[in-house]
């Protein structure tokens, strides 16, 4: 049995897509890779580097979940390994995705860490680059919508494009966020100023150390 604490096991986006495309069949890394490539998944996973998906396969099997299928050598080139996921990684492979399916998970992407500071810019300058934010955006908006409407046409079935369906959502979603508070920031409605920010956070201060504590027993 798999310990799935130990942390060779832990779930991730890359290990999920190396655990499904051995579903299709036993499958050298190298082919793993042009398939994330051709099929878009490098959208949906980080694959830059090619030794990523080999050191996935790796902690994969260590954990378990992956193992070899078959090795060859050719005279004068390195160890062709050729993997399948075994009964534990199919096992894994079916509860990570009806976790990721249905529990949001704790993510700590970078622009809402920076939108928790932007008031450390002044208020033109946070306009300014959260209009260039939105330039960029729009274009991979209309980039992303171009591309699965030619896949479309292609008699691509939409099951297969579900999740670029989901990534215009979120990015028409930023999108609209962005055309408000670009439209407050123009209008003045929402503004700052470090002697207004010092002040709120002397009155944070100050109520947060009026505030009543428990009486201990």
């Amino acid at each position: 049995m798999v310990d799935m604490t130990d942390r060779a096991g832990q779930r991730s986006p890359l290990a999920m897509v190396v655990l499904a495309l051995l579903e299709e069949a036993p499958m050298h890394p190298y082919r793993m890779h042009e398939l994330i490539q051709e099929r878009g998944k490098s959208s949906v996973v980080n694959v830059a580097q090619r030794n990523s998906v080999y050191q996935t396969i790796s902690r994969l099997v260590r954990a378990g979940l992956v193992e070899i299928d078959s090795t060859s050598r050719e005279e004068g080139r390195p160890e062709r390994v050729v993997y399948r996921s075994s009964q534990a990684g199919k096992d894994a492979l079916r509860a990570w995705l009806e976790g990721m399916l249905s529990t949001p998970a704790t993510e700590f992407p970078e622009f809402p860490a920076a939108v928790s500071f932007m008031m450390l810019l002044a208020p033109r300058e946070v306009t300014k680059l959260l209009s260039l934010r939105r330039e960029a955006l729009a274009d991979k908006l209309e980039a992303a919508s171009r591309a699965r409407g030619a896949a479309l046409a292609m008699g691509l079935p939409r099951l297969f494009l579900l999740e670029d369906e989901y990534r215009e959502a979120m990015l028409r979603a930023e999108l609209g966020w962005l055309d408000r508070t670009l439209d407050e920031l123009r209008t003045g409605t929402l503004t700052w100023s470090r002697a207004w920010i010092r002040k709120v956070a002397a009155e944070a201060e100050r109520a947060m150390g009026e505030k009543p504590t428990k009486r201990r027993r």
